[in-house]
């Protein structure tokens, strides 16, 4: 069920958005007057491939897992938004469909601006052109980053590198231990492996090397990062 208004919590999630905390007091201003919250349930469809765009959105709790499905009917998994992240604009500005499903991951909030709320706060704010232009190209060097750890660094750097993100994220003090770090959002090891590009089994050949030399915990509930410093030194050993 649809709630009138953001959690305090979710509010900080979007107002401390490295994007989103840039903008002018009264842009930021329009755009929460315009927005609307939803909250959806693991596993619910947010948005569809193939659908014509109706809102942008931004994460403000939980995750929006964006993903594609091959030609074999396997759902790939490319990415996932987290809190304090905008997504679905491309789409409003070049009038295509939406190109990916997305689907929530655990418990999660959206907040929503209609598309026509979108074009309106445009037509009031020649700053948010600009903010758009930042964001996108910020998008793009992270898609050229992702591309060059591929070409260039090996899957235990780059598990080493993502998992240093997932910290960042999603990361909350271990209840057992408390240099540890619990990373919150739960990921199947086929997930994390299809963000790396790599098999399920060579993912998990790794991690359980890490587990060895004591630097994460596998746990059913997810993974714990006991020694963060050593996954930098993973990181900078193999660049």
């Amino acid at each position: 069920m649809d709630e009138p208004i953001l959690t305090i919590e979710e509010r900080e999630a979007i107002n401390a958005g490295r994007w989103f905390s840039t903008l002018s007091p009264s842009l930021k201003h329009d755009i929460l007057r315009c927005a609307y919250v939803k909250r959806h349930k693991d596993g619910e469809l947010i948005a569809a491939r193939g659908e014509p765009p109706e809102q942008w959105l931004a994460c403000a709790k939980g995750a929006v897992r964006v993903s594609s499905t091959s030609v074999s009917g396997k759902l790939i998994t490319l990415t996932y938004v987290e809190p304090g992240i905008w997504f679905g604009d491309v789409s409003i500005f070049d009038g295509d469909r939406r190109t990916h499903d997305a689907y929530a991951h655990g418990e999660t909030t959206t907040l929503n601006v209609a598309k026509s709320d979108f074009k309106k706060i445009l037509d009031s704010h020649v700053e948010l052109y600009d903010a758009m232009l930042r964001l996108h190209a910020r998008r793009i060097r992270q898609l050229y980053g992702l591309v060059e750890d591929l070409n260039t660094l090996p899957l235990r750097a780059r598990l080493a590198k993502q998992l240093n993100h997932l910290v960042r994220s999603y990361g909350v003090p271990s209840l057992s231990d408390a240099r540890a770090i619990r990373i919150s959002l739960h990921l199947a090891q086929e997930e994390l492996a299809q963000l790396l590009g790599a098999s399920r089994q060579r993912v998990n050949q790794e991690l359980k090397q890490m587990e060895r030399e004591q630097v994460i915990l596998i746990e059913p509930g997810g993974l714990t990062v006991l020694d963060r410093e050593a996954l930098v030194k993973i990181v900078d050993s193999d660049n």
